[in-house]
């Protein structure tokens, strides 16, 4: 049996880096094409060619009187299970009827809020058709009031958009320590920094989400670059509102765990409040050393690497404990700065991402447990 004219669907993944459950992949005679902006894998691209071309052996069983096929694809560090969903040519009415219904639920609930999309300062440097493609990946969440959207501690999984209602950002003792309304952008953090969810968000109001899985945000990142750099100066606009709650305890000195405050958050802080003085981190990897001076990084020792090879590896680190004191030994005060902190930051976070080219097998954190607000 030959799919020259096919589609198929992935029923279950587990820990792919690129395909998520629904997607399709559309075959025609010798062509193929992938879902959205992802990248194309080229293990499953064989795989699914040899498949059309009959050279795989086929499992059939029968669902409901519909013949359905099943292959798997484990060819790297993941696993997905596709299935065979129906030839073009012989789909029957009924599957035909509710795939125009399903697309046309999905295409409804785009064109409702794609003028909205476009005027969030998010989108703003993409091009028609580069948000068209980017919007087929998002997914429409409704949520009723005071239902809790991301859990402190809890491994999240998703950027959110709000479209409409509102949302708060809850403390520790359920105080609120912040609000966004439409527009609004949250779990980026998370998918940047790889450290897990550090603030619980509620829903305030019947609201509804735009939301887009951290392996998609990955892809759109690494489709259009010029993306990187709103979601790394919000990340580092929300770093520095934090530093604002800890201004006190920064002029006396303060240690904590890195798993409650990512260290681009402690490093901001330091920056922020132009602070002089020195954290000695305790870490999986080793002991590390960052001096600053008025708020400028001058010094930085981790792993064997030093400077921002250094920085660079830090923002990898989700675990370990910190000790921030006041003051620089004396043979430091005449140290060169670094790099420019925002700068530095972002360069290091783009290469996590990336997770190429990373100094001296630097590597990022896992995927499966990085989620944090």
């Amino acid at each position: 049996m030959e799919f020259r004219n096919a589609i198929f669907v992935v029923t279950e993944e587990r820990f792919c880096p690129i395909y998520n459950v629904a997607d399709e992949f559309n075959v025609l005679r010798d062509a193929m094409t992938i879902p959205g902006v992802k990248p194309a894998c080229l293990i499953l691209v064989r795989q699914i060619m040899r498949i059309t071309e009959g050279q795989d052996a086929l499992k059939r069983h029968s669902v409901f009187g519909t013949q359905k096929v099943k292959f798997e694809c484990g060819g790297c560090s993941g696993l997905i299970r596709f299935e065979f969903k129906k030839e073009k040519e012989y789909a029957t009415t009924q599957m035909k009827l509710l795939a125009a219904a399903k697309k046309k639920r999905e295409n409804k609930e785009l064109e409702e809020f794609t003028d909205m999309l476009r005027s969030f300062p998010v989108f703003a440097p993409l091009g028609d058709n580069d948000l068209y493609d980017l919007f087929t990946l998002l997914r429409f969440k409704k949520y009723d009031p005071d239902e809790i959207i991301l859990r402190k501690g809890d491994p999240g999984a998703h950027l959110y958009i709000i479209l409409t209602g509102k949302v708060d950002v809850v403390g520790d003792g359920g105080e609120s320590i912040g609000e966004m309304e439409s527009g609004g952008v949250f779990g980026e953090m998370s998918l940047l920094t790889g450290a897990p969810v550090g603030t619980s968000v509620y829903s305030r109001g019947v609201t509804k989400l735009a939301a887009l899985t951290s392996k998609d945000f990955k892809h759109v990142l690494h489709r259009y670059p010029v993306l990187h750099v709103f979601f790394y100066r919000l990340l580092i606009e929300r770093a520095g509102k934090m530093s604002k709650n800890f201004t006190a305890d920064i002029a006396s000195g303060m240690a904590g765990d890195i798993s409650e405050i990512h260290v681009v958050d402690l490093f901001q802080m330091i920056n922020s409040t132009q602070k002089t003085g020195s954290i000695e981190l305790k870490l999986p990897g080793g002991n590390a050393t960052v001096l600053f001076s008025d708020g400028e990084m001058v010094f930085a020792k981790y792993a064997g690497l030093s400077g921002k090879d250094a920085l660079f590896k830090l923002l990898g680190v989700t675990k370990g404990q910190f000790v921030y004191s006041p003051g620089i030994p004396a043979e430091a005060e005449d140290y060169e700065v670094i790099g420019g902190f925002m700068g530095l930051v972002m360069e290091g976070m783009q290469l996590l991402d990336e997770g190429a080219d990373l100094p001296d097998g630097m590597m990022r954190p896992d995927s499966r447990s990085d989620q944090y607000f």
